[in-house]
């Protein structure tokens, strides 16, 4: 069993503080920057950064789904989600950039052991790498549509 992980990073043409308060908006931003593959989407306590909890459906592939229900947690320019359903971690943290931002998404989990473990290590990130630069995009977009 090892630490699987996956991170992806946008560029942004936006604040710090404006992009910060976007990604810890569960209850407005988040639900127009998910992808296809988020259902069921809703906001279960709070809705705005720390003690807020959400619960989606995360369809990763095909025949891979993974029910979340996510306690938020901020640390300094990072959003913390943590999966009560599982190991799964999601830091989403904003940096300076310029006269912009850059926002990095890395979410990691415990895998599982033995030949599956070896599949899941080599091949989960990259699918996921995909989901979170679509959500990265999207936020992008949402964010720079003014």
């Amino acid at each position: 069993m090892g630490q699987v992980s996956a991170s992806s990073t946008v560029l942004i043409n936006a604040q710090p503080d404006a992009v910060f308060a976007a990604v810890a908006d569960y209850r407005t931003v988040r639900p127009k920057i998910l992808s296809s593959h988020y259902s069921g989407y809703q906001v279960l306590e709070g809705g705005q950064g720390a003690g807020t909890v959400a619960a989606w459906k995360l369809q990763a592939t095909k025949s891979r789904s993974r029910d979340v229900k996510a306690t938020v947690d901020v640390a300094g320019h990072a959003v913390i989600e943590k999966d009560a359903n599982s190991t799964m971690v999601t830091n989403y943290t904003v940096a300076p950039a310029g006269t912009g931002s850059t926002v990095t998404v890395k979410t990691s989990w415990q895998g599982a052991g033995g030949i599956g473990g070896f599949f899941e290590k080599t091949f989960a990130p990259l699918g996921l790498r995909k989901i979170q630069a679509e959500v990265l995009e999207n936020l992008k977009s949402e964010l720079e549509k003014n």
